[in-house]
């Protein structure tokens, strides 16, 4: 399993911020981690799309799973089986949204791995990991912006990328309807945990940020953004139809 992850994400994404780092002018190895970002991010679009459109479906299906959930309350048995009947007669798969958040945690392991392993070997680079075409810079110039080291790690830039994965969020539970009690007058767990993650998840964010290499940060913060655009595009787009 180490020898696909490496020659087939590794690797590959290895090469293309190398790359990016030989073509762009003066050698800004953050924007090299901005633009590498902005192309993974391209890549899961087209999942990224039905992730929304599965979470809008559950949206408009959720008075029919409190309805099988308060007539089956003392079967849970029943009650799984009726709400797979319900989502196959729907067309709609309640963990479609997992898909995008396990390759997202899978290119953001692989960045850090590359920093890491950049940042041990004296800011040098691997030759034996790149590609015939790639050629090798040498030492990296780890400041982005000319101040910021992306080898160690930044508060400033920690907390952009908590505050951005904070308003990303909100966004997203802005389309779902605040707490509503069910029959038996108990929350709506899924809502409550949706609270709980608009600020567990910045939390973790930004612990995560002021702990690693600022270089992982602001790889979270870019692809925290253009989500952000990405959300507003879609909903605008929903929205006339």
């Amino acid at each position: 399993m180490g020898g696909i992850f490496h020659a087939f994400i590794y690797q590959p994404l290895y090469n293309i911020l190398i790359f990016l780092y030989d073509i762009i002018p003066g050698g800004d190895f953050g924007v090299s981690i901005i633009l590498i970002t902005l192309f993974l991010r391209s890549l899961l679009i087209p999942i990224y799309r039905k992730q929304i459109d599965s979470q809008r479906k559950l949206q408009e299906i959720q008075p029919k799973i409190k309805e099988i959930q308060k007539k089956t309350a003392g079967n849970k048995e029943q009650q799984a089986k009726e709400l797979m009947e319900l989502y196959k007669t729907e067309k709609t798969n309640p963990f479609s949204g997992c898909l995008p958040l396990v390759i997202q945690l899978v290119f953001l392991i692989a960045i850090y791995r590359i920093l890491f392993n950049i940042s041990s070997s004296g800011l040098t680079v691997d030759s034996q990991q790149l590609y015939s075409f790639v050629s090798d810079p040498g030492n990296i110039n780890q400041f982005f912006i000319y101040f910021v080291d992306l080898t160690k790690p930044n508060v400033f830039i920690a907390f952009l990328a908590a505050a951005a994965q904070f308003f990303q969020t909100k966004m997203l539970m802005a389309k779902s309807s605040t707490t509503k009690k069910q029959a038996n007058n108990e929350p709506d767990i899924a809502q409550m945990m949706n609270k709980q993650m608009l600020f567990l998840g910045p939390a973790l964010t930004f612990f995560i940020g002021i702990k690693f290499a600022a270089g992982l940060s602001l790889y979270w913060l870019t692809s925290t953004l253009f989500m952000l655009i990405q959300q507003i595009y879609i909903q605008k787009k929903v929205a006339k139809h």
